[in-house]
């Protein structure tokens, strides 16, 4: 007899082809719609990301993930235009095209139906959903976890090979409704309910995971580990000693800030600092 947390898989080497990957964010300037918009072209949005995305690609990196991290403030999920999900998958689409590596998409805040559909559409091979299972209380409010009415969805598209890349104790958010719950048990939740990787952060966008948690997360579930924050030049080493990979951001930017354009010197130096771990893996 076979358990539900028992599926052997490995969404890593199965999506990467590599035990170890390095995964680049493509943070989207601000989209129609959003209250930092400002009103730039389509073609203008599109250049900002093409040209993040080869920097990103051309200077070692395995794969990307695109987000909508221009959209801050972030509704929550029911509240979220269609148009955020139009052009996230224009931009997933071209990105595609253009460079034919494993993608992501994570759309803001907590919205897995969009990110499915924008996946389904475009070719990406994963989602990312910061709140899977349980919920807590973010800077957006009560986020409930959304894996039953997700997973739903996906069957409904038939989007089955879409993998789930789900945060443990994610960041920008009190779990105090659920602290009667450890981390162990909040990421063996991951799991139960079908996610097929976990992601550790630390408390806000590029603050590194403790690794202690790290430890904790790594020996609570079966599946891929990643770090999804604070991940630099100086520690990707340890960090990738410890996890299957790490998504990179707000190191790989100009002057270290997120909503500065990647800076491919940073991109090749930090890959440099990661081969002795990946080629060890």
């Amino acid at each position: 007899m076979t358990l539900i947390s028992d599926k052997p898989h490995h969404a890593i080497a199965d999506i990467f082809g590599q035990p170890k990957a390095l995964i680049g964010m493509i943070h989207c300037p601000p989209f129609p719609g959003a209250p930092r918009y400002r009103g730039a072209a389509r073609d203008q949005i599109l250049d900002f990301c093409l040209r993040d995305a080869e920097r990103l690609i051309t200077n070692g990196m395995h794969g990307l993930i695109v987000e909508n991290h221009g959209d801050i403030p972030f509704s929550k999920p029911d509240k979220i235009g269609p148009e955020t999900a139009g052009f996230m998958a224009v931009v997933a689409d071209r990105i595609m095209r253009e460079f034919n590596v494993p993608l992501g998409i994570n759309v803001l805040a907590n919205a897995a139906i969009p990110a499915l559909a924008i996946a389904a559409a475009s070719g990406a091979r994963f989602i990312r959903v910061n709140q899977w299972a349980n919920a807590y209380v973010a800077n957006e409010g009560f986020i409930e976890g959304c894996a039953a009415e997700a997973l739903r969805y996906r069957a409904q598209l038939r989007a089955e090979g879409i993998r789930i890349f789900a945060d443990a104790h994610v960041k920008h958010g009190s779990h105090a409704i659920v602290a009667d719950r450890s981390v162990t048990e909040l990421t063996r939740d991951l799991a139960f309910f079908n996610a097929d990787a976990v992601i550790a952060t630390g408390q806000r966008t590029g603050d590194s995971a403790a690794m202690d948690e790290i430890a904790t997360i790594k020996a609570a579930t079966h599946l891929p580990v990643l770090v999804g924050s604070g991940v630099t030049a100086s520690n990707v080493g340890a960090i990738l000693g410890q996890v299957d990979a790490v998504i990179v951001a707000s190191s790989l930017k100009e002057d270290g800030v997120w909503w500065n354009p990647v800076d491919a010197a940073r991109v090749a130096a930090f890959t440099a600092a990661a081969r002795p771990a990946l080629e060890g893996a």
